[in-house]
């Protein structure tokens, strides 16, 4: 059988990006606002999998590129006032919350990423990005760490497929504190509704979250419709989400699948068992997108006392040490 592969620069809704194709898949990479992969489709269905930024929304991207795609978060999430304490030294991160007085999301998802290789071969087409951090980038006033990651994006006629690694280049253990913004479309084909999807994840208990959205140090009882999204699946919009919860493996996969049951189609997200929190968030059940956010951290970890740093998922890079994670995103297809 023939497979179209290839990958190719070419702007995205006038943004420079890194396309991609294998056969009947897609997908789209913005490098210079956080090397974000802000397309994912089949382009036989017309499934668009990814909230992408329409032509007319690219200004809400570039000003807020965390809400589309799958932007990288470094810290993620919220840190108390904006401190951040690790090994007995208090960092000071800028304010940019001010309705809770924290610091949201870091810094890599919205400065430009180096693209260091693209290309194919007869099995994928891919492409690897780089964000090097050191005395001259921005965030190392904030957070003095030397560490270098790379993104590697492939294609293939399973699906979509992300390698991540972090190394520490510097001199101190560092924190090891990232998640994954991604934004899914639900609903992804165009000819179903909202009320045709469920969604089931791997979650365990929800954390308790303050009224700035801080962990109180408490569990909660999961409601009847979150024990469905863990077992059989519910409705992505039961509620207004914007949860916390731990990551409890299935089977020996960490994993968030979307059912479309109009279609049979399931949209399958397995993230990797090193992640130990979900957050959730479906934009005021907005009926267009859900975010299931995998998170090695509990937000605020670094500032934690009543837990252990295994549970807040606080986890340390040695010097020169090296951590990678994989992910992907593809579907079962019922014919």
């Amino acid at each position: 059988m023939y497979i179209e592969h290839a990958v190719y620069e070419e702007p995205f809704n006038g943004l420079a990006a890194i396309w991609m194709k294998f056969g009947k898949y897609q997908a789209a990479i913005i490098p210079e606002f956080g090397g974000n992969l802000v397309a994912f489709r089949d382009t036989e269905r017309g499934y668009r999998f990814l909230r992408e930024p329409e032509e007319d929304a690219m200004d809400d991207f570039t000003a807020s590129p965390s809400v589309y795609g799958i932007p990288y978060l470094f810290p993620p999430n919220r840190y108390e006032d904006g401190k951040f304490s690790w090994n007995g030294t208090t960092y000071e991160l800028p304010i940019n919350e001010k309705e809770t007085n924290n610091h949201l999301h870091g810094f890599l998802h919205a400065v430009p990423w180096d693209i260091e290789a693209y290309g194919t071969t007869e099995a994928e087409s891919y492409v690897l990005l780089r964000q090097k951090v050191d005395q001259q980038h921005p965030m190392y006033r904030y957070i003095p760490f030397q560490f270098t990651v790379h993104l590697r994006y492939s294609l293939d006629k399973a699906g979509l497929h992300q390698q991540y690694s972090i190394v520490n280049e510097g001199t101190a253990a560092m924190p090891n504190l990232f998640a994954f913004h991604t934004a899914i479309n639900a609903p992804f084909d165009p000819d179903s509704s909202p009320d045709d999807y469920r969604i089931k994840v791997t979650i365990g208990e929800r954390i308790e979250l303050n009224g700035r959205s801080l962990p109180t140090g408490g569990l909660q009882p999961l409601s009847a419709e979150e024990q469905a999204m863990k077992t059989e699946g519910v409705n992505p919009y039961f509620a207004a989400l914007d949860n916390h919860y731990t990551a409890v493996p299935q089977n020996g996969r960490n994993y968030m699948e979307l059912t479309d049951i109009r279609t049979g189609v399931k949209l399958i997200y397995d993230v990797g068992t090193s992640y130990k929190h979900w957050m959730i968030w479906n934009n005021g059940a907005c009926r267009s997108f859900i975010c299931p956010e995998p998170q090695m951290n509990r937000v605020n970890a670094p500032n934690l006392r009543d837990i252990t740093p295994e549970e807040a998922g606080l986890i340390q890079l040695l010097p020169g040490e090296r951590f990678e994670q994989s992910a992907s995103l593809y579907c079962i297809y019922p014919d």
